[in-house]
């Protein structure tokens, strides 16, 4: 479903030169799998994610989403089409829960009606009651709340790729084990190929099919989580991943 080949991303240094985030970084990830790109900051996993949707621009290499070179798709046309989850939400505050869900549907010219549908459903599949929850405001929600509803908003649309950039860092322990496990609930119904950037060695675990962990621009292991676990390529991942 998506295969990355050789992406580089450099950018202009104070001396004058050029200085690496993401260098020849290369995977591949199976449709319906969840990969998770793990690493310390900086080590240049959000920049990776953002190239796929071209939120950042490649500085060279090769992007492919259901053997579409992305490079030669209309950037916003191409957003579109990929679901986006981040930490911080992104929900518009002075939209309801229910506009907010329908936003990209509505860009895409969906009729009214099955759009409004649509976001009833989601509502039920990340188990919030469309009944209680469609015309609320995000500041009426909880912070778990909105993060439910921000990955309704990202399966709006029904893409066959979400990018998910580190989205229940900012909830507390408690309620990011619950709606870890509401998430991978939800997986198991809509079966969507996932990119997921994490700094939190348990979750990548718990969720992943597949672990990228970065290491300077690098990936340093890709490979399933009981491999990493038993079988570290380096120093650097044995120490990272932890006995």
């Amino acid at each position: 479903m998506i295969r990355i080949e050789n992406l580089c991303k450099k950018y202009p240094g104070r001396d004058g030169g050029l200085v690496t985030a993401v260098e020849d970084v290369s995977f591949e990830v199976d449709e319906g799998q969840i990969c998770v790109l793990l690493g310390p900051s900086g080590c240049g996993k959000t920049t990776t994610l953002k190239m796929i949707n071209r939120l950042i621009e490649p500085t060279s290499g090769k992007v492919h989403i259901a053997g579409r070179d992305t490079s030669v798709m209309d950037a916003v046309s191409l957003r579109r089409t990929i679901g986006y989850v981040i930490q911080q939400v992104g929900l518009f505050p002075n939209m309801t829960v229910e506009q907010n869900i329908c936003a990209v549907p509505d860009l895409l010219g969906w009729d009214k009606v099955k759009s409004r549908k649509r976001a009833a459903e989601l509502l039920d599949i990340v188990a919030l009651d469309p009944g209680q929850f469609l015309k609320r405001f995000p500041k009426e929600l909880s912070g778990g709340q909105q993060q439910r509803v921000g990955v309704a908003r990202a399966l709006a649309a029904d893409p066959p790729v979400m990018l998910m950039d580190e989205p229940f860092g900012a909830i507390d322990p408690i309620n990011r084990e619950t709606i870890q496990d509401e998430f991978m609930r939800i997986q198991r119904q809509v079966k969507k190929t996932v990119l997921f950037v994490s700094h939190d060695i348990d979750e990548a675990v718990k969720m992943a099919d597949r672990i990228a962990v970065f290491r300077n621009g690098r990936i340093e292991q890709y490979a399933t989580p009981d491999e990493m676990l038993a079988r570290p390529a380096s120093g650097f991942v044995a120490d990272f991943m932890g006995s």
